[in-house]
């Protein structure tokens, strides 16, 4: 399944500023299927606050649709998700959305969210006819969620279960330092050490071996190793300057 085959539906929107808001929250997940049923506004799409709350993802909005009707809108949807605080008696089995869009991802289905009215939420004869009830965990003390944040809440969960996108500007893999360059720096440190009057050779104890596992965890770099064998060096002048 692909974003394709994902449309949000919006029953009876009565703030058109919602509707530009949950048009940003689909395009920032990669959706751009939107239909509007008999919303307010019948020009909501084109609204000064729509297009404001919207912030940029206009395409969106031009993509939209009005349907008169609830069927008119799910035409084509084959797996219907209701979006509802409470389970409903003798509804459809009520989810969070981790749990069951997963699942969903990997089926044929032409997936179609509902979303209710900000006023009283979705009518029991419209979440009835839906396949699952999607709920959101929320604190059970305030569960009120603003529209556009439920849209935003169900994108992001859904394109998690569509695999997600990689995250842009990720650090570069990282190059360890070989076992060789660490031997190296220690032996450097070891003379060092013995430079400045910290290492007994004749009683070095494990010093060195407790040294050694402990460059062992750090993962050291290249360029770690490097900044390491100056120190070593710096303090194998210093102790020569005091000698002198």
């Amino acid at each position: 399944m692909d974003a394709m085959n994902t449309r949000f539906v919006l029953l009876n929107t009565s703030h058109a500023g919602n509707v530009g808001a949950a048009a940003r929250a689909m395009k920032v997940m990669g959706f751009d299927e939107l239909v509007l049923v008999a919303p307010r506004w019948p020009d909501v799409l084109s609204r000064d606050e729509t297009l404001q709350r919207a912030s940029g993802a206009t395409d969106v909005l031009q993509n939209a649709r009005i349907a008169a009707t609830l069927d008119e809108a799910l035409e084509g949807a084959t797996y219907l998700c209701a979006t509802a605080m409470t389970p409903r008696d003798f509804g459809p089995p009520t989810f969070t959305p981790r749990e069951h869009l997963p699942g969903l991802a990997a089926s044929p289905h032409s997936v179609a969210f509902l979303f209710g009215s900000e006023r009283f939420g979705m009518m029991n004869e419209d979440v009835y006819r839906c396949h699952a009830v999607l709920t959101i965990p929320t604190d059970p003390a305030y569960g009120s969620l603003n529209l556009a944040a439920a849209i935003q809440l169900i994108a992001y969960e859904w394109r998690l279960a569509l695999g997600g996108f990689e995250t842009p500007g990720g650090a570069p893999p990282v190059q360890l330092a070989d076992a060789p360059s660490v031997a190296g720096m220690l032996a450097h440190w070891e003379q060092s050490l013995l430079d400045i009057g910290f290492l007994d050779a004749s009683a070095p104890k494990k010093l060195m071996p407790r040294l050694n596992q402990l460059f062992n965890r750090a993962q050291l770099t290249p360029e770690e190793i490097h900044i390491l064998r100056g120190v070593a060096k710096a303090m194998s002048q210093a102790a020569s300057g005091l000698k002198r």
